[in-house]
């Protein structure tokens, strides 16, 4: 059972993915424990298993043995209707590539999210107006991505990632596509969530400099905990 101060509690996970009629360890027998409002940076290089550990705590992957407890709940133990209802609830998505859609603006493209719930216009209005203010983007919100850099079309999905207030956000290489003054706009944002805005963040990242912004940074190689 998770510890009261930690929202992500893993036990002994791994996971095995069948390639052909080879086995490849992805994970082997992690443990690890995930603060409330930390910034936690996952370092590896590609093969690592980082990204095999954000999809799991995430609902998006299921470990092939071991325990993953995120507030209390073993995800891992969930079915799949279950599991959908729990990350539009309660996790927030940002990767590399931004998804946007093209013909709709920085605001109701944060507002995709809220259009799956019985919010009132009014209401989602406001939860939009707050998420996009939250990451310095509340006079972009009537232009389109072609219309927005990189950096602000990658603070715009962050915005979209925050509009259901979730406990947890998960970035998978939220830099990757970015060049280097973008990145740290976004790092920055990031950091901010988790300092000011009380977030669980968890970043997988391949680069050492984007990892630094973390409160904490785990290492991983060849599916192991190195420190």
């Amino acid at each position: 059972m998770a510890a009261p101060d930690n929202i992500v509690t893993i036990r002994n996970l791994s996971k095995i993915y069948l390639q052909g009629e080879i086995n490849v360890t992805a994970l082997d027998n992690i443990s690890l424990d995930i603060a409330a409002g930390e910034f936690l940076a996952l370092l590896g290089p590609s093969g690592s298993g980082i990204s095999t550990v954000l999809h799991i705590i995430a609902g998006i992957d299921r470990p092939t043995s071991g325990e993953c407890h995120v507030q209390g709940i073993d995800v891992a133990r969930l079915n799949e209707s279950q599991l959908a209802d729990w990350r539009n609830q309660n996790v927030g998505f940002v990767f590399q590539t931004f998804n946007l859609i093209p013909v709709l603006t920085a605001f109701e493209n944060v507002e995709l999210p809220l259009l799956l719930t019985r919010l009132t216009r009014r209401a989602r209005r406001r939860q939009v107006e707050t998420a996009l203010e939250l990451v310095g983007l509340a006079d972009r919100a009537k232009h389109l991505p072609k219309q927005l850099s990189g950096g602000q079309e990658q603070r715009v999905a962050i915005a979209r990632a925050l509009v259901t207030d979730p406990a947890l956000v998960v970035a998978d290489e939220p830099t990757g596509n970015l060049d280097s003054h973008s990145a740290q706009e976004v790092l920055g944002v990031l950091r901010a969530l988790s300092q000011d805005a009380g977030k669980t963040v968890i970043m997988v990242t391949h680069d050492p400099k984007a990892a630094a912004f973390g409160s904490r940074q785990i290492h991983l190689e060849k599916g192991e905990l190195t420190k």
